[in-house]
């Protein structure tokens, strides 16, 4: 990366922090590439929000067009990467990881139609997900896109999403460079391998939902002329009926905003339609960004062909369906109202009428997560505390408990109601990831093989399932993974992820990639902490808008019994959080910079008062809030790392992710919270910021860059908490 571009016209102000920084410890164990981070210039905006002065003091950073941007990333990436590389081990780390992961097969999503089973595996040795097809008879796996072969100007391509035709005859799938997720859209004849004409842009959100005659599809797409970057770019999206071989302009619009009187919607949700191979009716949803619950419609498949649908209700936001299949006529809604842990409701497509549904599976003390549909039944996952289980409702309504074989999560039931049966893809913290194929008429559930085993010896480690007691008396659940045996000495090193937003479970899930900290003595843990999912709606809104603090209280809490019961101490502890995680680790850091050695905050949101500002904040508000509302503002307040840091504090070591091309959190959100920690942190701890050039969220990044990113954070550990074999000389 470019060195260049390091003057700042506010350099002067800044320059009695130069020598401070010139002699931290850790400066020159770098053995090559600059010596110090480039400064940021302060240029402080003050706003007044419900009577109280915000002061942003990097707020020129939201300007990509800032002549100062570019440099300033490219010269704190570079900063980073000398200072990474400088790492004793890093080298034999990276090379450890890459062998592992190599050495692994990985499953992302498993799809039945028309007879075939349809998947996304990135294959050993393989650098990222490819899509494959096996006929269910048998026979081997048919590759049938491979984004790996292809460059944008040369940047790496990823598979975004794909949907099979009924018929298992043509894919409909979406590519992008860079991980952007700006999708283009695509049509394949699976058995001739030819591409139709049609290239369709703006698809980031495109969700085909194919005829049941495989004739052409509904599908979402971003309006023209947004420019990418601005706060108006997911606005007033459309859904179309796009018809086979035909000029994407001449598509049917379906669904828009203000288009129906009886369908209202905001300008900044997403259409979406929805089809089923058997039925004769459609359902419309307009998806409130990262909304969970959301208003329903019906009408039928015939008049929306014909661009004349009768949309008809069948829920408002206010009765919180949060998941819908369709079967036939039949209508299955999952819905949390008066049931937190939810309920599923069944009433008609044909004439909705939620009020006088019929209950199919009622509320209980495990969490209805999903539903989806097969010909022989629904199939109902169950949650308690991050662990699945699966239920089966066959068509008079008899419910039945499936046997796993194994104790950990589900990470997706495929399904369609044409066909019997479900394909399930599970795993644990020490269990591999595995697809199994369940028989309603065995009442079996069989290992596929589309996924191999990797070539791993497990036996040497445990996975411990335990609980914190939170200092209002909660019990929030702690996953740890560690080596048999392991000396509970508070020496180990520690690996603690936690997220806790928009309802999402940190599931337990297998990756070779653990081992390559775990040989090292480490130890892996997951704090299930709430604002997450583990346990439905409760848990999620215990964690949600004012109630925010419990996120990373409850991470704190973990870390404290981590140390209690001898697996790590202060000086060995790391924290982790991604994404929306990084309002988490960003917030237990500020509140107990005392705690942690070691802070990694991985695309991390962190100046949440702006998030709403950016191309993704309008549609996350449902989660976050709003500065417009003033218990909204107060909310993100508290949730702001940015503004939560403070002068002359001794801060920990901090390693800050971002990739250039992110449309999920803006990399000014990063540098802002890396500028202000640098010029805050009275510690000699680095505070150093990876800048990928080539990625976005992490979502299509490839494997090497998933393998460097892992290497990176687990040597900075490694190094941070005086590990041997990673400490300068």
């Amino acid at each position: 990366m470019s060195q260049s571009g390091w003057q700042r016209r506010d350099f002067l102000k800044l320059l009695g922090a130069v020598p401070v920084m010139t002699s931290l410890p850790w400066i020159a164990e770098a053995a090559t590439g600059p010596r110090r981070p480039p400064i940021a210039r302060v240029e402080p905006v003050t706003e007044t929000i419900w009577g109280e002065q915000v002061v942003d003091d990097y707020r020129w950073m939201e300007n990509s067009a800032d002549p100062d941007w570019v440099p300033y990333m490219k010269g704190q990436g570079a900063y980073a990467r000398s200072m990474l590389d400088a790492i004793p081990g890093r080298a034999a780390l990276g090379k450890r990881l890459n062998a592992l992961s190599s050495g692994a097969e990985a499953i992302s999503m498993v799809q039945p139609s028309g007879g075939r089973v349809f998947f996304s595996k990135r294959p050993r040795n393989g650098d990222n997900f490819k899509l494959y097809m096996r006929e269910e008879a048998g026979g081997e796996d048919k590759l049938l896109i491979d984004p790996t072969a292809i460059k944008v100007e040369g940047s790496h391509v990823s598979l975004d999403w794909w949907t099979p035709s009924p018929d298992g005859k043509l894919m409909a799938y979406g590519l992008s460079p860079a991980g952007s997720e700006n999708s283009t859209l695509y049509i394949l004849d699976i058995d001739s391998g030819n591409l139709l004409p049609e290239k369709i842009d703006r698809a980031q959100e495109a969700n085909p939902q194919w005829l049941p005659d495989n004739s052409g599809f509904f599908f979402n797409r971003l309006a023209a002329g947004q420019a990418k970057g601005s706060v108006d770019y997911f606005k007033s999206s459309v859904s179309w009926l796009h018809r086979l071989r035909t000029d994407a302009n001449q598509d049917i619009k379906i669904l828009s905003v203000n288009q129906y009187p009886q369908v209202k919607f905001e300008d900044l949700d997403f259409p979406m339609v929805f089809t089923d191979p058997g039925s004769e009716y459609v359902l419309a949803c307009p998806q409130g960004g990262v909304r969970l619950a959301n208003a329903w419609y019906s009408a039928k498949l015939a008049d929306a062909v014909a661009g004349k649908p009768q949309w008809q209700q069948v829920c408002d936001i206010a009765d919180e369906v949060t998941g819908v299949a369709l079967v036939g006529n039949d209508l299955y809604l999952l819905s949390t109202k008066g049931a937190d842990n939810g309920k599923v409701l069944r009433t008609s497509a044909a004439a909705p009428d939620i009020a006088s549904a019929q209950l199919v599976v009622p509320a209980s003390d495990l969490v209805v997560q999903a539903i989806v549909a097969a010909k022989d039944g629904l199939y109902v996952t169950l949650l308690d505390g991050g662990y699945n289980t699966l239920r089966r409702i066959d068509r008079n309504g008899k419910a039945g408990d499936i046997a796993l074989p194994f104790e950990g999560s589900l990470d997706g039931v495929g399904a369609t109601s044409a066909e019997d049966g479900a394909w399930l893809i599970g795993a644990s913290w020490l269990v591999p990831f595995t697809v199994y194929r369940y028989d309603p008429v065995s009442g079996q559930c069989v290992d596929t093989h589309l996924i191999a085993k990797p070539d791993v010896d497990l036996s040497g480690y445990e996975a411990v399932r335990t609980f914190a007691v939170a200092r209002d008396g909660t019990k929030v659940p702690l996953s740890i993974v560690a080596k048999k045996g392991l000396k509970k000495d508070g020496k180990n090193p520690a690996h603690v992820s936690a997220y806790g937003s928009y309802q999402i479970v940190q599931s337990p899930y297998f990756s070779t990639r653990f081992i390559a900290f775990l040989e090292q003595g480490g130890v892996m843990a997951t704090a299930h902490v709430r604002g997450g999912g583990e346990y439905g709606k409760r848990w999620w809104q215990a964690g949600k808008g004012l109630n925010k603090p419990n996120t990373w209280r409850d991470l704190i809490d973990c870390c404290e019994k981590l140390i209690k019961d001898g697996w790590t101490d202060s000086k060995h502890l790391g924290i982790e959080g991604g994404s929306a995680g990084g309002i988490t680790v960003g917030r237990a850091m500020t509140e107990r910079p005392d705690l942690f050695a070691v802070v990694l905050s991985d695309v991390g949101a962190s100046n949440t008062l702006r998030a709403e500002f950016s191309p993704n904040g309008p549609p996350n508000i449902d989660e976050f809030g709003t500065i417009k509302d003033h218990d909204g503002f107060l909310a993100l307040k508290q949730m702001d790392a940015v503004h939560a840091v403070k002068q002359g504090v001794k801060y920990p070591s901090v390693l800050l992710t971002t990739g250039l091309n992110d449309p999920r959190v803006s990399p000014w959100e990063v540098a802002k919270m890396t500028a202000t920690l640098q010029r805050a942190t009275a510690s000699h701890n680095p505070v150093l910021l990876k800048v990928n050039v080539d990625a976005g969220h992490g979502i299509g990044s490839t494997r090497t860059q998933i393998d460097d990113d892992l290497a990176d954070q687990y040597a900075f550990i490694l190094w941070r908490t005086g590990k041997k074999g990673f400490q300068p000389h």
